[in-house]
C-alpha cells in the first residue's frame, strides 16, 4: 500500500507521469560474482528484453558486468557500478532510472545509495534514481555465507552460488553485515532510510519435483541445491538467504507467493529468471 500511494502521489506531481518518459531508463546490476556477460549469463534474454518493453525508448536500458567478489565499497565493485551507470546516464540522457537487482546487487547500490561523499560519481547517480526493486537482497547476510568462511562441507557444496570465500561471502557473513548495516549502510531498522526507495521482492521458499514443470524454471539442478541448502536456515528462505536478510533493509514491496502465477515462491536462482511472471512485474513497473 505505501508504494502505491507512493506511484499516485508521483503522478499527481509536478515531476510526473515516469512510465510516459523518454528518460526513463532501467540498469540490471548483479550479485556475487565476477560477470563479464551477465545479459546472458545471469539474467537470460527473455528476463532483460521482457522488463525493457515498459520503456518508452526500449533501448534505455543497461547490463551491468563487474566484479562482485570484492567488497561492496572496492573500485572493482562499487566504482565499477559507478562507473557504468555514470556511462550510461550520460550516454543516453537519462533523467529517471529504476535499477533492478539480485542478491548482493543491493548491497552495493546501498553503498552508493548509503555514501555519497566516497566517490564524485554518486550524487549524480543518486539524483536519477527513482526506486531499486532489490530481488531477494541479502540485506543481513546469510548463514551460509558463515559456514563457506568457517570451511565446512559448504565451501565445496555452495561453491557455484557463492564464488568460495571472496571478499564478497565474507562481507556476507551475518556479523559483519550487522557491523556495516549499523555503521555505514542506511534502511535497515535503526538507521536513516535511504533518499530513494529500496523495494524488497523476498524469496519465500523452494519447491522442487522432476515431475512439476515449475521446478525447471531457471534452471533444475539449481533448484534441488537451493533445496538442499535451506535445510540448515529458517524455514521462510529462498535456499540462501533467509526471510529477514531479504526484509531487513528498505520496505517489502511483496512476498513471492502473493503475486507469482499459481502462487509459487521463487527460489534463489528464479528470482533473477524469468519465472512465473516476475518478469512482466518487472516490467510493468516501469
Amino acid at each position: 500500500m505505501i508504494r502505491i500511494a507512493l506511484v499516485l502521489l508521483l503522478a499527481l506531481g509536478t515531476t510526473s507521469a515516469y512510465a510516459t518518459s523518454a528518460g526513463t531508463g532501467v540498469a540490471f546490476v548483479h550479485g556475487t560474482g565476477h560477470q563479464t556477460d551477465a545479459y546472458n549469463d545471469y539474467w537470460q534474454p527473455t528476463m532483460v528484453n521482457t522488463v525493457r518493453q515498459g520503456l518508452v525508448n526500449q533501448n534505455n536500458y543497461t547490463v551491468i558486468n563487474c566484479d562482485f567478489e570484492q567488497y561492496m565499497w572496492d573500485s572493482r565493485a562499487a566504482g565499477c557500478l559507478a562507473t557504468q551507470l555514470t556511462a550510461f546516464i550520460t550516454s543516453k540522457n537519462i533523467t529517471d532510472l529504476v535499477v533492478i537487482t539480485h542478491s548482493n546487487g543491493g548491497n552495493v547500490m546501498r553503498w552508493i545509495m548509503s555514501n555519497p561523499t566516497w566517490d564524485s560519481r554518486y550524487p549524480a547517480i543518486i539524483s536519477k534514481i527513482r526506486w531499486v526493486n532489490a530481488l531477494a537482497p541479502s540485506s543481513a547476510g546469510t548463514p551460509l555465507a558463515d559456514a563457506v568462511i568457517s570451511g565446512n562441507v559448504f565451501e565445496s557444496a555452495l561453491g557455484w552460488l557463492l564464488g568460495y570465500k571472496s571478499d564478497a561471502v565474507r562481507m556476507q557473513q551475518v556479523s559483519w553485515m550487522s557491523y556495516y548495516n549499523q555503521n555505514y549502510l542506511l534502511g535497515t531498522s535503526g538507521r536513516p532510510g535511504m533518499s530513494k526507495g529500496f523495494w524488497s521482492v523476498v524469496g519465500t521458499d523452494v519447491e522442487t519435483a522432476v515431475w512439476d514443470g515449475d521446478s525447471y524454471c531457471g534452471g533444475y539442478s539449481l533448484n534441488v541445491g537451493l533445496e538442499i541448502t535451506q535445510a540448515w536456515l529458517a524455514s521462510c528462505s529462498d535456499g540462501f538467504l533467509e526471510c529477514s536478510s531479504q526484509r531487513a533493509a528498505g520496505n517489502v514491496w511483496f512476498n513471492d507467493t502473493t503475486r507469482m502465477a499459481g502462487g509459487e515462491p521463487l527460489s534463489h536462482n528464479q528470482s533473477r529468471r524469468a519465472c512465473f511472471g516476475l518478469q512482466n512485474i518487472l516490467r510493468d513497473d516501469l
